[in-house]
């Protein structure tokens, strides 16, 4: 099993001195990879009485591929997982080319998590159709891997055209890995039939929606061993409490877990820093 962390982006502030001590004690500590949520724009609730999102304009998010590109010269080993980039709200062909570059310069160490997102303010503000945004993913990934594998790409799609075009730099494996979030059935389908790695929530119904993604894996001729399970686990719980859900999640086929510090009522960015490294006592045995 991998053992990684959440980067808290809502608490960690602004310095970046603490942001690359943050990446840099993680990777120092063992822990394989960095976990970086999206979220281009908040919006504001003074006039949504009604809005019922986890995020709004006060929350700070630091935008995932610059913010990997700082750490990416930062450290050495540390895998650069983005989770998730809202595909559908960018452009397919700037999001491969930022991941190609991204991956040319962490040398390979970009994981790339993807999903459709839930704000609507956003995908407005940025131009993008929020009602279609399931259909679009599928052609997105479709057309960001064959980007990445072949210098001149020709592709006609529902979405996209592409005439005789490609990018350069190329990323160093011709491919980067595609992870999918997100818990709807569709989802869950699309994980075992095209994705490299799901990240599930810790759910009561985790056993079983683990079972689908396999099962829909090989109804698409794919190894379902072959998908990756990433699940969050809270960084403050107890040793004990840590372990027994470790062992759990690895029993159930998850092959890797970030512990997440934030809204566990920690003072500072500093405590962050705190927390990370009395998590990576409790998880020291899986590491």
């Amino acid at each position: 099993m991998k053992v990684g962390l959440v980067f808290p982006q809502t608490e960690i502030g602004a310095d970046p001195e603490i942001i690359a001590r943050f990446a840099t004690t993680a990777e120092a500590l063992g822990f394989q990879h960095l976990v970086a949520y999206d979220h281009v724009l908040g919006a504001s609730t003074a006039r949504r009485p009604d809005w019922q999102g986890p995020y709004t304009s006060k929350h700070m998010f630091h935008e995932p591929f610059v913010l990997f590109s700082y750490l990416a010269a930062l450290t050495m080993r540390l895998e650069l997982v983005t989770g998730i980039i809202i595909l559908p709200q960018r452009q397919t062909a700037l999001v491969a080319k930022q991941a190609a570059c991204l991956d040319v310069l962490c040398k390979g160490r970009l994981r790339l998590g993807v999903g459709i997102g839930w704000n609507a303010v956003e995908y407005e503000a940025l131009g993008e159709n929020f009602h279609d945004r399931g259909r679009r993913v599928e052609e997105q990934i479709d057309l960001m891997r064959k980007l990445w594998a072949a210098e001149i790409v020709r592709y006609e799609g529902r979405w996209h055209t592409v005439t005789e075009a490609g990018l350069n730099p190329l990323p160093p494996r011709r491919a980067i890995p595609v992870w999918l979030g997100g818990m709807a059935p569709q989802v869950i389908e699309r994980a075992g039939r095209l994705a490299d790695g799901w990240f599930p929530f810790d759910t009561p119904n985790l056993e079983r929606h683990i079972a689908e993604v396999r099962a829909h894996a090989r109804a698409a001729g794919r190894d379902p061993a072959a998908i990756g399970i990433e699940v969050r686990v809270p960084a403050g719980e107890s040793t004990d409490k840590t372990r027994e859900r470790v062992e759990r999640l690895q029993a159930l086929g998850a092959t890797h877990i970030s512990g997440v510090t934030m809204n566990a009522g920690l003072p500072d960015p500093q405590a962050h820093i705190d927390a990370i490294r009395r998590f990576r006592d409790h998880v020291a045995a899986f590491m």
